[in-house]
């Protein structure tokens, strides 16, 4: 990550801060393999797979004035239009004073030469050797146009395995497309990040810039990139340059702040104090601000919060809060976004048991993925302040992974499902238990507990261990249907017969999300899909804009623009909102741009949880 002249200056007095501000979860958010490690092998850093300040985000106004002077409590709204950046701010004093002061062209030189810098026309986190999309992922596409898609998508979207493929997407090393400044793109695909609640990969995003190419709308979508992963001195580099392009109040606090985090208490007291004193802020905003100050070395504040009285819960609050170690209620964590969970889940300054409730939200979503939970509730099992509840899950867990009874393995697992709360819990647990699940050896004992021993595979990608179930499964059955979709070494395609017994078999609307599948996937002979179509009763010659878009995107071998298309079908909060006639046009478009594999965990995830 490239640095500015201010770094050195940050670098060394963040050496003082407290620990718990930057408490940070430092893994990468790399979507699951589908070819994943066995069970028992060394675990990766968990990878992860949004905030939804309003139910959609506002278009930035076309006029030219000045921003309005926004205070801290409301930074988590959308994003305005701001007006072009003006030049580099004239820097303060340098460590060692010289005689003719340098300019910040030549400081930015000096810390980060021409061969370094990095181009805006190509921007993001991962290659292809990462798992990355394509550097040329857009093609042709306009970038307003797909600016404006990413800015209105309401995110979170249905499908956890689509959400773990436009995570993919988003932090992938990616051209700019035509018509858009990239920064503000990058700006735009970290904002669509935070509001699916992948904070971790959000500030990968922004990081993808140096400083000196960020423009007022990267300026603030860094701050909120900072506070929701609840590290305040990411912001310490940035706010020299942000804060003569912008007149938020909050880059004002941000420099009282960093002033404490450098071990400067006395220049953070007068800043705190001037911003107190000309109304910056006030109440828990300021109070939040001079905590983390008083965190620094040598800070000698004692701030105490008080929640009372707040009755929203911020950005600006939530961060700083998690940054300092002061607990939110969970009143305030109740009136948040869902995006709010997916940042508390991988919020290493919160305690693990803490984090279980957000943790389920976040593993059905693909911000967290197996690894990742079986890590967390590692974690639980150690911890003192554990509930009987949890402990008891987490040790009927182990057993699970560990034990070398089968009939036991399966009967702990179904359980574990059976007790869960609500849908939403029940697929977290399907999440938690892949491996597990994956370590039942297929047998006609089994083969009872077959679907949802599959299902659970499947959330982790693990297709092969699924496929071993082929013999063991009754045709017709969730199992059968499962495999059918996944299996990477099929052979042959499903008869029109098999798939119309399933309709005889399953739910009406579980049959119809199977037609579309497996029709999508090209699994089934294409001369019987029309046939099929009208069977399952699923329209899937309809057309309009949205399956031309996609379709066209398809054609053009254009597989970011498929990706983000897909999104914007599943713009509903779980699957009893999407269209079987949607899930055909997403997996047959996905599978046709090379992303194949994606699309059958995404078929496979529709007949499993619908």
């Amino acid at each position: 990550m490239r640095r500015r002249w201010a770094a050195s200056l940050v670098a060394i007095a963040l050496a003082g801060a407290g620990a718990g501000l930057h408490a940070q979860s430092q893994d990468r958010d790399a979507p699951e393999s589908l070819l994943p490690e066995g069970f028992g092998d060394p675990s990766p850093p968990p990878p992860a797979d949004r905030p939804r300040p309003q139910t959609q985000p506002a278009q930035p106004p076309t006029g030219t004035a000045p921003p309005p002077v926004r205070r801290p409590g409301e930074i988590v709204q959308p994003l305005p239009g701001l007006p072009t950046a003006p030049g580099l701010p004239t820097p303060g004093p340098t460590p060692t004073p010289t005689a003719s002061p340098l300019s910040a062209a030549q400081l930015l030189q000096y810390d980060l030469p021409d061969y370094a810098r990095r181009s805006v026309a190509r921007v993001g986190a991962i290659g292809l050797a990462e798992g990355g999309l394509p550097a040329n992922g857009f093609g042709r596409s306009d970038g307003r146009f797909l600016q404006g898609l990413m800015r209105r998508l309401d995110a979170p979207i249905a499908s956890r395995w689509l959400s773990i493929t436009l995570r993919r997407m988003l932090v992938s090393r990616l051209d700019t497309p035509a018509g858009v400044n990239g920064a503000d793109f990058a700006a735009e695909r970290a904002w669509l990040l935070l509001r699916m609640g992948e904070a971790q990969a959000a500030r990968d995003v922004v990081n993808g810039v140096d400083t000196e190419n960020f423009t007022p709308k990267l300026d603030q979508v860094a701050m909120q990139a900072a506070l929701a992963t609840a590290d305040p001195a990411m912001l310490c580099p940035l706010q020299p340059f942000a804060m003569a392009r912008s007149r938020d109040t909050s880059w004002r606090l941000a420099e009282a702040m960093c002033a404490g985090l450098s071990g400067e208490p006395s220049r953070a007291g007068k800043l705190i104090d001037a911003a107190r004193r000309q109304k910056a802020a006030s109440g828990i905003d300021l109070l939040l601000a001079e905590k983390i100050l008083g965190a620094g070395a040598q800070g000698r504040r004692a701030v105490t919060i008080e929640w009372d009285g707040v009755d929203r819960l911020s950005a600006w609050r939530w961060g700083l809060a998690t940054a300092a170690g002061v607990a939110v209620p969970d009143t305030l964590l109740a009136s948040a976004g869902p995006q709010v969970r997916g940042w508390a889940a991988r919020a290493a300054g919160i305690a693990p048991p803490a984090r279980l409730r957000a943790a389920d939200w976040a593993a059905s979503q693909g911000v967290l993925s197996n690894l990742a939970m079986v890590d967390l509730w590692g974690q639980v099992e150690d911890a003192d302040d554990t509930s009987n509840s949890d402990a008891a899950i987490a040790r009927d867990l182990r057993a699970a992974y560990t034990s070398a009874d089968m009939a036991e393995r399966t009967s702990i697992l179904t359980q574990l499902w059976k007790e869960a709360a609500d849908p939403r819990q029940r697929y977290a647990r399907m999440v938690l238990a892949a491996r597990a699940a994956a370590g039942v050896r297929p047998a006609a004992a089994q083969a009872a507990s077959a679907g949802d021993l599959i299902a659970a595979m499947l959330t982790a990608g693990l297709d092969r261990p699924a496929a071993r179930w082929r013999s063991h499964v009754e045709a017709g059955s969730d199992a059968w249907a499962l495999i059918a979709l996944t299996d990477p070494d099929a052979r042959g395609q499903v008869s029109q017969g098999e798939v119309d017994g399933y309709r005889g078999t399953a739910e009406t609307r579980r049959g119809q999300l199977f037609f579309a599948g497996i029709a999508g996937l090209g699994r089934v002979d294409a001369g019987s899909i029309p046939s099929l179509a009208e069977a399952f009763a699923v329209p899937i010659n309809a057309d309009n804009a949205w399956v031309r878009a996609i379709r066209t995107a398809a054609e053009r071998g254009e597989p970011a623009t498929v990706v983000l298309l897909a999104a914007v079908g599943m713009q509903t909060p779980d699957w009893r909102g999407v269209a079987p006639a949607t899930l055909f046009h997403i997996v047959a478009s996905l599978a046709r741009v090379g992303l194949e594999g994606e699309a059958r965990m995404i078929a496979a995830e529709a007949v499993s949880r619908a």
